[in-house]
């Protein structure tokens, strides 16, 4: 992607050069897209899962059930955005969760 050097807005093509919509800039010079991959290269997926997903934080969080002092903990927005997210703890020797409301 390559911006205008007088207002900083992206160059868009116009036929085989580029030039800015905003203030009326235009390249003397073709600019040349750099790809980092190759067309029909083929790139391998790995897959996660189990335990190998488990890159949540741990806080210092009493789990209620076997009294462990660490858990994971992460948020989700339950409720309407205009509301406060809950929070859902893990506890990291039991695996018992909970939540907590705001």
């Amino acid at each position: 992607m390559e911006f205008c050097p007088k207002c900083g807005a992206v160059l868009v093509q116009k036929r085989k050069k580029y030039g800015c919509p905003r203030c009326g800039y235009s390249s003397n010079e073709k600019i040349k897209i750099k790809t980092s991959e190759k067309i029909g290269e083929k790139k391998e997926v790995g897959v996660v899962s189990g335990k190998d997903t488990q890159t949540l934080p741990i806080v210092g969080e009493k789990c209620r059930k076997c009294g462990n002092d660490k858990a994971f903990f992460w948020t989700v927005q339950t409720r309407s955005g205009d509301e406060a997210e809950t929070k859902f703890f893990k506890c990291t020797k039991c695996e018992h969760t909970w939540r907590e409301y705001r």
